[in-house]
């Protein structure tokens, strides 16, 4: 066998070891959505809710490695900086904090990430859209 080949058996057969390491792709319990009006709510699942709750939609493709193990980094890495389904157990000083985080992010045009968009384009914000969701986030402050 030539180099190539052996070099080509190596990494598909690599790629198919890596589908057997198992990934936690469940959704824990909804302690507490997070209270929006109805338009804002909508906003956040098109948009958010995959990687900041507990209801995210884990297609067909996130069950592949290698992307598998990306996907479920991002939503792990979602849910701890921000997770619309543990509202509950927010405090004043927490709903300043999401409020500031929520703004910044909005500003910076950092969410959703450009991965997520790519596969979601419909996630995708418009000027409308973010105007809303900072005025929402801004009535976090009084919380």
């Amino acid at each position: 066998m030539t180099r190539t080949k052996i070099i080509l058996i190596a990494v598909v057969g690599l790629l198919i070891i890596i589908q057997l390491i198992p990934l936690n792709q469940t959704n824990p319990p909804i302690i507490q959505d997070a209270s929006a009006p109805s338009d804002i709510k909508l906003i956040l699942k098109n948009s958010c809710y995959d990687c900041h709750s507990n209801e995210t939609e884990w297609p067909w493709y996130s069950r592949i490695a290698p992307g598998s193990f990306l996907i479920t980094r991002d939503v792990v890495e979602g849910r701890k900086h921000l997770n619309f389904s543990e509202f509950a157990d927010m405090d004043a000083f927490d709903s300043t904090d999401i409020a500031d985080d929520i703004l910044e992010v909005l500003e910076e045009g950092e969410m959703p990430i450009l991965p997520y968009l790519l596969l979601h384009p419909n996630a995708s914000l418009s000027d409308s859209q973010i105007e809303s969701l900072v005025d929402w986030a801004n009535t976090l402050y009084s919380h």
